[in-house]
């Protein structure tokens, strides 16, 4: 195994320590500053300082579209209350209409006007919201989509930081901190508009 910053254990190191299973091999169990530490796979190893510095570029911006994606779930969660709220369902009565009845009614000779109109059996009413909304496929599969995706992003991010490398941690809180000035204002303006 060939070391890399000199953080890789020897053979005999390994031999000594039975408690480190094989695959931790080559993790460091603390920080360093090494600008040729693997990210994510053997074929993305920084071979110069440029490479390094765009290695912690693209941690910086991941980690703030990672924000971002929680301020787009945010709007999202919105959007799909407030389409619930505005949902309208047809209901039909399951009792006989006024119209009816009376016609029924030989003796009656009066007319009455409904609010529903001719129509009386079939009522719009607004969709009744609870705290839990009824699942529909086009809010939660687009929302399962999402977090399956958030979930991906906040792994590959932890990944990032479990090599150690001071850069690659920096960049990552570094990304947060600036995706949270860009995003968070838009997850506090959409929970209070609606």
């Amino acid at each position: 195994m060939a070391p890399h910053d000199g953080h890789s254990m020897s053979g005999m190191d390994m031999a000594t320590d039975s408690s480190t299973s094989s695959g931790m091999q080559g993790m460091s169990s603390t920080f360093f500053s090494g600008t040729t530490t693997p990210l994510y796979s053997a074929q993305w190893v920084p071979s110069t300082a440029g490479a390094y510095a765009g290695t912690c570029i693209f941690l910086i911006i991941f980690a703030m579209l990672f924000r971002g994606g929680f301020a787009l779930k945010h709007y999202l969660e919105i959007r799909w209350l407030a389409s619930a709220r505005k949902r309208k369902y047809v209901v039909v009565a399951d009792k006989t209409p006024i119209s009816e009845q009376i016609k029924a009614d030989a003796d009656s000779t009066t007319g009455i006007l409904t609010t529903n109109g001719v129509e009386e059996s079939i009522r719009l009413i607004q969709a009744p919201i609870s705290h839990v909304q009824p699942w529909r496929f086009s809010v939660d599969f687009p929302r399962a989509l999402l977090v399956m995706v958030l979930v991906g992003c906040a792994y590959l991010l932890m990944l990032a930081v479990m090599t150690f490398n001071v850069g690659y941690y920096i960049s990552i809180v570094g990304g947060t901190f600036i995706g949270e000035l860009i995003f968070g204002r838009y997850s506090q303006a959409w929970g209070h508009d609606h």
